[in-house]
């Protein structure tokens, strides 16, 4: 499968300003992203299954298939200042989920505070932009969906490789052909050698160097 078209990538907006709210969504569109749009913090975690496995961890039951979203989400987009969960709040949530922790995230703000913004990066952030959000923002979102895709093939792929038998099973007999070959090509060698000797052995010495004193006798009357 070639590189991943933009068409397929799926983004979650969360701002809880209407105004707000549309404009990055008209953004995404344009970009040929496709959006899902919430007003707030909890509604993300709800459509993204998060309190459903919470509720779930807390009654020791089992939680129905259809309680997840069906459409996996590749970035997270949400404003910091909301009321209820801010963006910060939905930020570590999403870090602190095992299953939601590799989804990219990026805060927005009307205000340029340093501080917010260190404090946002340092917790796993993966930019911040400032309101109100530009195309050119928009546009430096791809990379980090890319990665993120490309990371996730790579996982599959080395677990699909861990699972499988029959590769484990050739990986398991490579080294016992590499044990016998040196030992089957010394065998001619040596072959060859015992051959030599013995036929060396064979010959006897008047074969191999006339003796002189046969040569003097002939010539005596």
């Amino acid at each position: 499968m070639g590189i991943v078209a933009e068409s397929q990538f799926h983004v979650l907006a969360v701002d809880d300003s209407l105004i707000d709210r549309k404009l990055i969504e008209r953004l995404l569109k344009t970009s040929s992203y496709q959006v899902t749009a919430v007003d707030s913090g909890s509604k993300a975690l709800e459509f993204l299954g998060l309190l459903e496995q919470e509720e779930s961890s807390l009654d020791s039951s089992p939680v129905s298939s259809n309680t997840h979203q069906e459409v996996e989400v590749n970035l997270i987009i949400t404003d910091y200042c909301m009321p209820g969960m801010t963006g910060y709040d939905l930020l570590k949530r999403i870090k602190e989920s095992s299953s939601l922790r590799n989804i990219p995230v990026v805060i927005m703000s009307s205000e340029n505070v340093p501080s917010r913004i260190n404090r946002c990066l340092e917790e796993g952030a993966d930019e911040f932009f400032l309101k109100p959000v530009r195309l050119a923002d928009v546009h430096k979102l791809k990379p980090h969906m890319m990665r993120t895709k490309l990371k996730d093939h790579h996982q599959s792929q080395e677990k699909d490789r861990e699972e499988d038998p029959e590769e484990a099973g050739s990986a398991n007999r490579r080294p016992e052909v590499e044990f016998r070959a040196p030992g089957n090509q010394q065998q001619p060698q040596h072959h060859s050698s015992n051959k030599r000797k013995s036929i060396e052995e064979g010959l006897s010495p008047d074969r191999r160097r006339p003796r002189y004193s046969d040569f003097v006798h002939v010539g005596i009357p």
